[in-house]
């Protein structure tokens, strides 16, 4: 690894200095909770219903989060190769195993927190091949209980579900397949409630729900904005964490107010007519997880090509991913975005249709895809969609690498690629 790597990306925004501060105190507080005081907490994949736990007060450690965070500290390595030494093949899946190789490695020397003790129950929903394995290994591991929760086929093939999420919910992701989730949320309630002696509060939940959408609403403005503006005012490296961290603590009172910030903070910019690079020509989009390991990536030819990463899939998946007219039905609403997250994300035609439609809406002049080397293909269509990009006329580089191994991760020839391709292009 080149070593250059690791980056630090540049902060421009208040909003994002006060945001990575208060994930600073949540991870110390979080760390009390579930580490010293030890109160039942669950371990759950980001495609899970985290509004459950919310609203029962249940702390919660995102797989996602917890791999980005453990990856953030550059210690990816060393877990995956202490998994390999148990057994383990060398090409699993790394971004939803990291967790896992962090237990098994059982370091409490250098593990983040010591290491996570055994949770109340942990949660996933069966979207891949490796996802049931990787949930079933580590609860073992830790002597917890997994609940795995269904990821039924979904036959609608409403190119345009996007547009038609926010109103259209219960068509576009089908009425049995909603309540069929509502089951499965109403035996995962039980199962909290019974462990924890913690009582489901369905007002409360109605009311995070409704802030949600407020807090959702505030993103999606401020990424239609951003998509409309020229110059682009904030580059996805500040994007990511203003959206990100408040969608861990979604419908709270600051997750709300922080949105609200963002909001005002990036139209602010774009009315003084700030832009990300003092000379943007090219607009480029990140198809992928972030690489976290490396947030300086994004920014490192801003000013040197005037190449910005203005899109990537957190920031405007906010609008037709969670905002829902709730109908009086905030269960069922909840159960149509759950239900699907990661098909819209990640499977054609879902995924394709919305990233063209995104590229456009953007004006996007190239594509960057993100293609894991050891992610099994059916679990992604990356490659449909750089088609379909390309076919709407979108320059598109796929690289091999991975969000959270930075094994396979050097900071200077990714960069000098992706420099090269905008060349070849004639883009640069």
């Amino acid at each position: 690894m080149s070593t250059s790597a690791n980056q630090r990306s540049q902060k421009r925004l208040a909003c994002t200095q006060r945001a990575t501060a208060y994930q600073r105190e949540f991870g110390k507080e979080l760390r009390r909770r579930v580490v010293e005081d030890r109160e039942p907490y669950a371990i759950v994949q980001a495609d899970t219903p985290h509004e459950l736990f919310h609203a029962m007060d249940i702390p919660i450690i995102t797989n996602q989060w917890w791999s980005a965070y453990i990856s953030a500290k550059q210690l990816s390595t060393r877990y995956f190769d202490a998994m390999v030494a148990k057994g383990y093949p060398a090409n699993s899946c790394k971004y939803c195993s990291l967790g896992l190789a962090c237990t098994l490695a059982d370091d409490p020397e250098t593990a983040p927190w010591g290491g996570l003790p055994k949770p109340t129950v942990m949660v996933a929903r069966l979207t891949c091949d490796c996802i049931q394995q990787v949930f079933g290994q580590w609860s073992q591991a830790l002597g917890s209980e997994f609940f795995p929760m269904e990821a039924p086929a979904w036959t609608d093939k409403d190119p345009q579900w996007f547009a038609n999420s926010r109103s259209e919910w219960e068509r576009v992701f089908q009425p049995d397949r909603i309540q069929h989730m509502v089951r499965e949320m109403a035996d995962l309630i039980a199962l909290l409630e019974n462990r924890t002696g913690r009582r489901f509060d369905a007002a409360k939940f109605h009311h995070l729900m409704e802030q949600i959408n407020v807090q959702e609403g505030y993103i999606w403005e401020a990424a239609q904005a951003i998509g409309k503006a020229r110059p682009c005012p904030v580059s996805i490296a500040e994007q990511m964490p203003n959206t990100m961290i408040p969608q861990w603590h979604r419908g709270s009172d600051w997750a709300v107010a922080h949105a609200k910030e963002f909001r005002d903070e990036v139209m602010g910019l774009i009315d003084s007519g700030h832009g990300a690079s003092s000379n943007e020509k090219l607009r480029l989009m990140w198809i992928g997880a972030g690489v976290w390991h490396d947030p300086g990536f994004y920014q490192a030819l801003e000013e040197t090509i005037g190449a910005v990463f203005v899109w990537s899939m957190y920031m405007p998946f906010a609008g037709p991913a969670y905002i829902r007219d709730l109908k009086d039905k905030p269960m069922e609403a909840l159960a149509s975005r759950i239900a699907s997250m990661n098909e819209t994300l990640h499977l054609p035609p879902w995924m394709n249709s919305w990233m063209v439609s995104e590229a456009q809406r953007c004006g996007i002049d190239a594509a960057v895809v993100l293609l894991p080397p050891d992610n099994r293909l059916s679990q992604s269509g990356t490659k449909a969609t750089a088609a379909s990009l390309r076919a709407a006329g979108v320059s598109v580089l796929m690289i091999d690498a991975d969000m959270v191994d930075a094994k396979v991760w050097d900071h200077d020839r990714m960069v000098a690629m992706v420099d090269g391709f905008l060349r070849e292009e004639g883009l640069a």
